[in-house]
Order: structure tokens, then C-alpha cells, then sequence
């Protein structure tokens, strides 16, 4: 029976046991763990049918600009195992799922390399505040809430406790499902402000918010001290937009709290970030760092189950960067993790549209939050709008779950 495990390169035990499994020599291994970001499937009880199929498929693929398939690389045959090795990038193993269905042969093949790719795509369930978030069916939505004079699409309407407090309130009233609060602006060209300031804005907002509504807190920090005072405060996530990499006592402080995480990619800091953003290849990159930043917060003792990724859209990116890794958001979900994306009202839509600034981007951002729902498979989107982008998104999530004979609501009722 052929099985198909998938292989997550922050459990480098897990890896070097498949490794010496296979007979790879150190080289082999090397090269596969650097081939970043990566679907990695150990393939155990294959016959000579399905062996010679992967080894012809990669081999005809590795001509200069036909990378069509997945790196196969074939176990030692005096393991006696039927092993191999396949590494590539989502849409390469969905091509050879698709050339394995056209031969009766390979239907085994097929359908073990379909339900592993599946277990890495529908992340575990999250449990924040009393509330428990499945993944798959529905993109759930994260209200804004600023507590700051200065940020770039409300800067200063919410700055006060009270204003931030009833503008959280309206969101969970028009259907946020999480509410982030954020006491330090990091638009591009921002500096940062004390941990003293940064609590004095978002703590009272933290407690107010707790005594009037039950959807779970989210805040927007990179800072321990700060996490530590708002988790303790009734906030249940840390939504931390260096993904780890600023403070190294923040993984720990959300470990010890049995917080939730959101990580998310930057490139520098808000500061210097967007003065000349370059990369060689922007999803290996932004995959590296991610799994770096999920590794530090497994090492602390944060439970896998309660992180979350983000690629980090307008954090040290062109127009380029941002679009390319929206079309290839599936990419992430080799982390198997909810993955979350915030494009409301960003510059990038400002440029798309003409120029707009970003009180006039609300259609531009429904345009992105629904994309990046159907196309990419996010599992939360960052907005300012809720109202709006849950509208969206009703149709977008919709349309994805709709059958034959009509689309099947909760209610139990079949609309045409």
C-alpha cells in the first residue's frame, strides 16, 4: 500500500530518520532541504510501476524551462522499502496528480498523494477566548481597531480609549470575528514608540473591550513586555508583524500565556522597509523566514496548533512582490498552518487604482479579500470594513462550497 507523509522541515528529526530510510547521502539532503518553499512527501511502498512513472515525469520535466513536477529522488533499493522522495512547489504536484488519473495503474498514487497534500492544506483547528475556529469552509474575518494618532488609513479617529473602545464594539457588532488592537503605528517610514507608551494605548482598550464583547482579542505587538501585560488582560493572541525576529522573548511570554500567534514576514523594519525591498526569490524567502519564525515559537514551548502565518503584503515589498505572492498564497500551506492576509486600504491598491488614497481603496480591498479567499484559500483577512468584507466574502466562500444541485446552508436549505 503506497503511503504518502508529509515532511515539515522545522522537525529536522523527522526528516533525517526519512533520510536515512531512504539511503540518501548528506548531499541529496542538503540540496532538498535548501529547495525553499516546498511541498515535501515521503513516498513508502511504491512498486516499479509507480517508481518508473516519478523517475520519467521529473526526468522529462528537467529540461530549461519545463520544471513541470516535483524533484523525485528514488530511495536505496536495498532498503527494501519502495521509498522516494518528492519535493516541488503546489501547483507541480497538482500536474502529477493529474498525469497519474489518466493511467488506471497509478490510481493508488494518486489518491495517497491527494489526501497528503490534504492534511497539509487544512490546518488544525484554533481554539481563541471560548471559541473554536475550523479551517476550510469559511474565511473569517479580523477587525482593525487602531489605537494610534498617526496610522496611514484612520490615523487619529480611534486614538482615545473610548473612540477605540466603541469602534471595537461596532466591528464585533457588524461580525468580526477576532479584533486586533495595535498601539504602534508601522506603516512605511514609521518609528517605533516606547513599550510604556505602546501599553498605555492598546492596555485600556484590551479591558474595556473584554467587559462588553466575547470575540477574541488579538494585539498587534512585537514586544514581550507589552504581549505579556494584555494577554494577562483577557487579549488571547499576539499578532506579531516580525514574525519572531524582534524581540527574543516574545515567543516565550506567548508560550507561558498558552497564547495564540499570527507570525508575519517583514523585510527590515517599518522604518527602512519599503526604501528598496529586494529579494531573489520572494516566496522562498518569505517561506524561510516564516518557518524560522514558527520554529523559534515550537522551541518555546507554543503549541503548533496555535500559530498562525503571514506573508506580511506591503511589509518590505514592490507592487511586484505583493501581487506575486497573493497568486501564489497556496504556497504557504506546505507550513500547514491558517494562514492570514491583510490588504485593506494598503498603497499597493492605491497604485492599482489610480492613485487613490486610502479612504477611497474600500473596493479595491473587497477586491483583494475576495481573491485572496478564492484563489489563495486565506483563512483570515485583516480588514478595516468588516461589514463589507463579510459581505464579500459570503459570496466568495459560497461559490466554493456550492454543489451540483445548489449551495448548502447551515439552515439546512438548498439555494438555486
Amino acid at each position: 500500500m503506497i503511503r504518502a507523509h508529509p515532511l515539515l522541515a522545522e522537525r529536522p528529526a523527522e526528516i533525517d530518520l526519512a533520510f536515512r530510510r531512504m539511503g540518501l547521502p548528506t548531499s541529496a539532503r542538503e540540496y532538498l532541504l535548501e529547495k525553499l518553499p516546498q511541498y515535501r512527501l515521503l513516498l513508502t511502498g511504491l512498486t516499479r510501476v509507480e517508481g518508473r512513472f516519478l523517475k520519467g515525469l521529473f526526468e522529462a520535466s528537467t529540461a530549461p524551462g519545463r520544471e513541470e513536477f516535483p524533484v523525485y529522488v528514488a530511495g536505496d533499493p536495498r532498503t527494501r522499502l519502495g521509498s522516494g522522495l518528492l519535493v516541488g512547489r503546489r501547483e507541480q504536484f497538482d500536474r502529477l496528480i493529474s498525469a497519474a488519473r489518466e493511467n488506471a495503474e497509478l490510481a493508488e498514487l494518486a489518491g495517497a498523494l491527494t489526501r497528503a497534500l490534504e492534511t497539509v492544506a487544512t490546518p488544525a483547528p484554533l481554539v481563541l477566548g471560548g471559541r473554536t475556529f475550523e479551517f476550510g469552509a469559511r474565511t473569517y474575518v479580523m477587525g482593525v481597531v487602531n489605537v494610534t494618532p498617526d496610522s496611514f488609513s484612520d490615523g487619529g479617529q480611534f486614538a482615545t480609549p473610548d473612540t477605540a473602545i466603541a469602534h471595537g464594539l461596532r466591528l464585533a457588532e457588524a461580525g468580526a470575528d477576532v479584533l486586533d488592537v495595535g498601539g504602534e503605528t508601522t506603516r512605511p517610514g514609521s518609528k517605533p514608540v516606547s513599550a510604556e507608551e505602546e501599553l498605555a494605548r492598546v492596555l485600556p482598550v484590551i479591558q474595556g473591550l473584554r467587559a462588553h464583547t466575547q470575540v477574541p482579542l488579538s494585539v498587534d505587538t512585537t514586544k514581550a513586555v507589552v504581549a505579556r501585560e494584555v494577554l494577562k488582560a483577557g487579549a488571547t493572541q499576539i499578532n506579531d508583524i516580525s514574525g519572531f525576529h524582534f524581540d527574543a522573548e516574545l515567543p516565550r511570554v506567548v508560550a507561558e500565556a498558552g497564547a495564540a500567534c499570527c507570525l508575519m514576514h517583514i523585510q527590515g523594519t517599518p522604518e527602512t522597509m519599503q526604501q528598496a525591498p529586494r529579494y531573489e526569490d520572494v516566496m522562498d524567502e518569505v517561506h524561510a523566514f516564516l518557518e524560522e519564525g514558527v520554529a523559534r515559537a515550537v522551541a518555546a514551548g507554543v503549541a503548533r496548533e496555535r500559530i498562525l502565518v503571514d506573508p506580511g503584503i506591503g511589509f518590505g515589498k514592490t507592487l511586484g512582490h505583493n501581487l506575486f505572492l497573493l497568486r501564489r498564497l497556496a504556497d504557504l500551506r506546505v507550513l500547514g498552518l491558517p494562514v492570514l492576509v491583510g490588504t485593506s486600504r494598503k498603497g499597493f491598491l492605491g497604485t492599482l487604482t489610480g492613485g487613490k488614497p486610502a479612504s477611497e481603496r474600500l473596493a479595491a480591498t473587497l477586491g483583494s479579500v475576495a481573491t485572496v479567499a478564492a484563489l489563495g484559500g486565506a483563512d483570515f483577512v485583516r480588514v478595516h470594513d468588516v461589514a463589507e468584507a463579510r459581505d464579500a466574502l459570503s459570496v466568495v466562500d459560497a461559490i466554493r462550497s456550492a454543489t451540483e444541485g445548489g449551495t448548502l446552508y447551515a439552515s439546512g436549505k438548498v439555494g438555486g
